[in-house]
């Protein structure tokens, strides 16, 4: 009887979570009802589950409204009145134009609309909907004479009265308006509950009709939905048969490229995989990404592909990869095996500047009709639901940013406050609205709309309203095109050197970078500033401990870095072992054998599968199945008993003793969900080492190419430091030298106008572009006449020395630049500067403050250039020690003078804790440690200088100082502000600090990791 109900995906309208609806409907003896959320199917596919489970027989459908207007409720009679909605809808979303009234003709869909909004005339499929409360109209008015296509109408929006309170406040938080503002049309009415089935009938007693008709859609309404099989793209060519023929065909001619002819362990793998890939049949996806690669190499594009893939020898055969599988002994099932039924997972990384160009093509190549970005539901979190249900109910900004931004126990504890906090509480994991997902592309057999409408979001890419959740779910697999800047690091960086030195570099012929002997060097010593995935400090402090000089060692690098590994221990036993190798034990030969490369610790994903298959004797597949019920992939409590019963059954077929057994499965559980994949460690580290090696051999152009790529773990000051350490001559904006982005010439950088905080991006564009239209600026006269810049961006440029070139004084030019426009018209601009002469003023000479400049630039970019800020102290001290010396005092006290690059906050057992990054006065980094009594007594105070007091320590050949005091040094005033007090020193609260805060449990301390480091006693 219930054709019309909401759940919570009716974005900021219904209140009842799916799960919870279905249950009520148990509880009250619904039979069969309908999901009709409002202008989506987000939640059908686990309504449909949910309702089989529960013996209800599942109506799909969904209530179309125009802005806030209810215009009728379809309901799908199969898969095929799901399609013509979806796409019905898709058509109006993609135009934004409004839905018509009466509804359009459908085929396989019921309409239903209600007494307040009817068409004259129905067709065959439309009914109209009554609700209890409104059969007295069919007393009095004409509505009786309609009797005979009416259904029950009960609609259910809510549970209870708290529920209808939260329905309005929704209301108004989507209307953007206060409670009070709300009218009855804007909400739902009080009757929108569930009621029992009986009850409602009752209702309808005297009108069987009613009762028959609705009874006849319920019969009628048959969607059936096969969770089962898989809704990608079946095929790259026309069949399975031609697919597995270019797919072998592809596969041996990349034999060839990768390991020349006559390699039989790798025709042996290749022919394995095959194998699989064939009997899972997923050549139609190897198939599709190798096009999309094929493509973007095309066009001279980097890709990098990472992940698991790269645990196949096929998808390096076919380029999709750069890792080879048998160099690192990665284990194919880990990627696919037999007992796998979802599609791979391929991940490939592009620039940020390329990717859309990728997508293009893939929505090109695949046609629009099949190709769409998975969606995601973003949900109601803690900040914006007091901003959002506070501002409902009338909330002032002040008190909005004080709910928003403390805990409840520091909320004021008015009526009004804890109102909100009731009400925001309840908000808490429901969908808010719908966005689009970062990377996942779903590619379908069928058309999409299929399945679902589609939404256009502003980035111009369609997207579908379901998750990857519910992709997966339904079959349909996503491809993760994604983007990164660390690839635009690296194509920049050739793109430039080739510009600057003549000189093309095959970057993606990995043989030059990797394991090269300058590039070892520089990790050993930790110098990697810029590199992707490397230059954290807590990376670079990794690789100094463990003197990181080769391939290998770096791709354990990147995966006991993992927050997860370090919470598990592995980090510090790992850093232990490699710097003791003679001081612990295997803990059986097995682990020497498999895990020697990482000295018997469980380092990787594959490692649990190594040693399922060696120790355990399981299949590799069935060590995936291992690994993924540890790691928590799904599997329920009753599979992974049946997997660990399996285990130790097999542990006893080979003899061995119960009790290392047991140990080895306890070290299995606790690494296997914490470990990374090692094809995902080794794909980084490939893309590490070609980043250190441009940094290595071209430091200029790389470091120039990362300030203009906006990523990376610091802010743009310190790569242009970074830049300056490695010879750069830096330069501030010029208007006949930089570009809208960094430019360089020889060793000179020429910093770009995107960095030039005030000035209009497409000012800065203009003056670019007009350039190179017309040549350079011959004065500022020259300048004010080619380009439309007010004063203020005038002004800007001014001050950040963009006019330098015409020999005049920052002075001068602002006092002629103001005497030009205070009555510049710039309607005027062509004739007026054309055809008039400028007046030659005779201009006072202004002392100036070498420092002036210095301000200027950190108030324009937010750091100094034309000096270091150690040149702006008040002290002439530069610290006793210098970072360089520091191996030389391990155990002592030593005092140091230093600038604040970055700190991080780490949670422990006593309280915060900040690792801090500073650079000396010579420009070398260091790094501090801060513990909870010390930072209670000599706190951080923003960005700048600090004296340091603190002892060394050297943990591995990493020194780090545990500061015990600091004090934040003074800078001396801005001169530029001499007479006015009171913001003599406002400019230095622009100089900044990188702060990383870190929400986690405390890690483990070195007793608790319980690893044991001698073998076991029989």
């Amino acid at each position: 009887m219930y054709l019309n109900c909401h759940s919570f995906h009716s974005l900021r309208y219904g209140t009842i979570p799916l799960e919870e609806l279905v249950e009520q409907a148990v509880s009250f003896g619904v039979k069969a009802m309908a999901l009709t959320d409002v202008n989506t199917v987000t939640g059908i596919y686990d309504f449909i589950k949910s309702c089989q489970q529960a013996g209800i027989k599942p109506l799909i459908g969904m209530e179309f409204r125009w802005g806030f207007s209810l215009c009728y409720v379809g309901l799908a009679k199969n898969a095929a009145g799901l399609a013509e909605m979806n796409r019905f809808l898709t058509r109006h979303n993609f135009d934004n134009t409004p839905l018509p009234f009466p509804a359009p003709e459908f085929k396989d869909v019921f309409i239903i609309y209600t007494t307040e909004n009817l068409p004259d005339v129905l067709k065959e499929n439309e009914y109209i909907g009554i609700r209890p409360e409104e059969l007295q109209k069919l007393i009095l008015t004409d509505l009786k004479n309609r009797i005979g296509k009416m259904v029950v109408l009960q609609p259910v929006t809510f549970r209870t009265r708290t529920e209808y309170n939260l329905h309005r406040i929704l209301c108004a938080v989507d209307r953007n308006i206060i409670l009070s503002r709300l009218s009855p049309d804007d909400h739902c009415r009080e009757s929108e509950v569930m009621i029992a089935s009986d009850t409602l009938a009752s209702y309808y007693e005297n009108y069987p009709q009613i009762i028959s008709n609705t009874e006849k859609i319920i019969e009628q309404c048959n969607f059936e939905f096969d969770f089962k099989t898989p809704k990608n793209k079946k095929y790259y060519t026309s069949s399975k048969k031609d697919d597995m023929k270019l797919l072998n065909t592809l596969a041996e001619q990349g034999l060839v490229w990768r390991y020349g002819r006559n390699n039989i362990k790798a025709e042996a793998r290749m022919k394995k995989e095959l194998t699989v890939i064939d009997q899972l049949k997923f050549s139609g996806y190897f198939l599709i990404t190798w096009d999309i690669i094929r493509y973007s190499n095309s066009q001279g594009f980097m890709h990098i592909g990472r992940g698991s893939g790269a645990n196949s020898i096929i998808a390096y055969c076919l380029g999709i990869t750069d890792i080879c599988p048998l160099e690192l002994d990665l284990y194919f099932e880990r990627f696919l095996n037999l007992n796998r039924k979802s599609p791979p997972d391929f991940d490939i990384d592009w620039s940020w500047k390329e990717r859309d160009t990728i997508l293009e093509y893939i929505f090109s190549r695949y046609g629009s009709d099949h190709v769409a970005f998975c969606g995601t539901n973003v949900e109601f979190k803690y900040r914006s639901i007091f901003r959002e249900v506070g501002k409902v109910f009338g909330l002032p900004k002040e008190e909005l940013d004080a709910l928003a931004k403390n805990p409840m126990d520091l909320h004021p504890t008015n009526k009004v406050v804890r109102q909100v906090q009731q009400y925001g509480m309840l908000l808490e994991k429901y969908p808010n609205q719908r966005s689009m997902h970062s990377c996942g592309i779903l590619i379908s057999e069928e058309p999409i709309t299929n399945y679902t409408p589609l939404e256009m979001p502003p980035k111009g890419f369609p997207i579908v309203l379901f998750d990857m959740h519910t992709a997966e779910d339904i079959g349909l697999e996503k491809f993760d095109i994604l983007s990164q800047r660390g690839i635009g690091h690296i194509d920049d960086t050739v793109k430039l050197i080739e510009k600057n030195k003549g000189i093309r570099l095959n970057i993606r012929d990995t043989s030059i970078s990797k394991n090269e002997k300058s590039c070892n060097d520089f990790l050993g010593i930790g110098r990697t500033i810029g590199c992707f995935y490397i230059e954290s400090p807590a990376m670079r402090g990794l690789l100094r401990r463990l003197k990181c000089d080769n391939y290998k060692t770096l791709v354990a690098a990147s995966s006991i870095i993992r927050p997860g590994v370090a919470q598990s221990g592995m980090m510090k036993e790992y850093i232990f072992r490699h710097n003791n190798p003679s001081r612990f034990e295997y803990f059986h030969s097995v682990f020497e054998e498999q895990l020697g490369e990482t000295y018997g610790i469980m380092v990787y994903q594959e490692d649990v599968i190594k040693i399922a298959l060696h120790y355990g004797g399981l299949p590799a597949a069935d060590g995936d199945i291992l690994r993924r019920a540890m790691s928590g992939k799904g599997r329920s409590k009753a599979a992974l008993q049946k997997v660990k019963d399996n285990f130790f059954e097999c542990c006893q077929r080979q003899g061995h003793p119960l009790k290392l057994s047991e140990e080895i499965y306890r070290q299995i559980e606790s690494f296997a969900g914490y470990s990374f994949c090692k094809a995902h460690s080794a794909s980084y580290a490939v893309e590490s080492y070609q980043s250190l090696y441009l940094k290595v051999h071209y430091p200029v152009e790389f470091m120039t190419a990362v300030i203009n790529n906006q990523g990376g773990f610091y802010r743009t000051e310190v790569y242009v430091h970074e830049a300056k350490m490695s010879g750069a001559i830096i330069h501030n904006p010029c208007v006949n030298k930089s570009e809208y982005e960094t430019t360089l010439y020889g060793s000179h950088i020429y910093l770009g106008f995107m960095h030039l905080q005030g000035l209009e991006a497409k000012i800065a564009v203009f003056i670019q572009q007009e350039r190179e239209k017309n040549g350079d600026y011959l004065s500022l006269e020259d300048f004010i006449n080619r380009v439309p810049v007010g004063i203020e961006g005038l002004q800007i440029l001014i001050f950040i020395g963009a006019l330098r070139f015409t020999g005049k004084t920052k002075n001068q030019l602002l006092i002629t630049a103001r005497l030009i426009m205070v009555n510049f018209k710039p309607e005027n601009r062509n004739l007026m500067l054309l055809q008039e002469p400028i007046k030659k003023f005779e201009l006072p000479v202004l002392e100036r403050s070498p420092f002036e400049d210095a301000f200027d630039e950190i108030e324009l970019l937010s750091f100094p250039v034309s000096c270091s800020p150690f040149d702006l102290l008040q002290t002439k001290f530069r610290g006793d020690v210098m970072a360089k010396d520091l191996l030389m005092y391990h155990k002592k006290t030593v005092r140091m003078l230093a600038y604040l690059i970055s700190r991080k906050h780490v949670p422990t057992k006593m309280g915060a804790m900040y690792f801090g990054t500073w650079i000396d006065a010579d420009g070398e980094f260091f790094d501090t440690v801060h513990f909870t009594d010390s930072l209670a007594k000599y706190p951080f105070q923003g960005g700048g200088c600090y004296l340091l007091l603190g002892n060394v320590e050297i943990d591995y050949h990493f020194p780090t100082i545990t500061v015990t005091k600091m004090a934040k040094m003074p800078f001396i005033a801005d001169p530029r502000y001499s007479n006015t007090n009171d913001r003599q020193y406002k400019v230095h609260e622009q100089i900044r600090e990188d702060v990383s805060m870190t929400h986690r449990k405390p890690y483990p301390q070195e007793h608790e990791i319980n690893l044991p480091r001698n073998k076991m006693k029989n």
